[in-house]
This record gives C-alpha cells, sequence and structure tokens, in this order.
C-alpha cells in the first residue's frame, strides 16, 4: 500500500513551485538592467537600418 498523502499540502507546494517558476520567467522579462535594455534597443534600430538600407525602389512602371 502507498503512503498517505495529504492532498492539501500537495496542492499548496504545486501552487508554490508554479509560482515560482511564474517568478523566475517574469525575473527573466523584466529584470534586466538599463544597458541591456539600451542594447537590445541600438541592436534592433541597427537591424532596422539595415534593412530600410537593402530595400529597391520601385519606379513608377513598377508596380
Amino acid at each position: 500500500m502507498g503512503d498517505v498523502v495529504n492532498l492539501n499540502k500537495a496542492r499548496k507546494a504545486r501552487r508554490r513551485a508554479d509560482a515560482r517558476a511564474d517568478a523566475a520567467a517574469n525575473r527573466a522579462k523584466h529584470g534586466r538592467t538599463a544597458a541591456d535594455k539600451a542594447l537590445d534597443k541600438a541592436r534592433a534600430e541597427k537591424l532596422g537600418r539595415g534593412l530600410d538600407q537593402a530595400r529597391r525602389e520601385t519606379g513608377p512602371d513598377e508596380d
């Protein structure tokens, strides 16, 4: 026969584990330094400029 499990404690433990996982995801998503955010912004702007420079101009005859 198996061990007796208190379901209330098991539910609480599962909720705590889920809350810890959510907290870790939020820390990774929002807990970045200003330097990290600025670096990501600069990279995105550089990528956008590169795409704009590579864009082909279409003439009036081409559409």
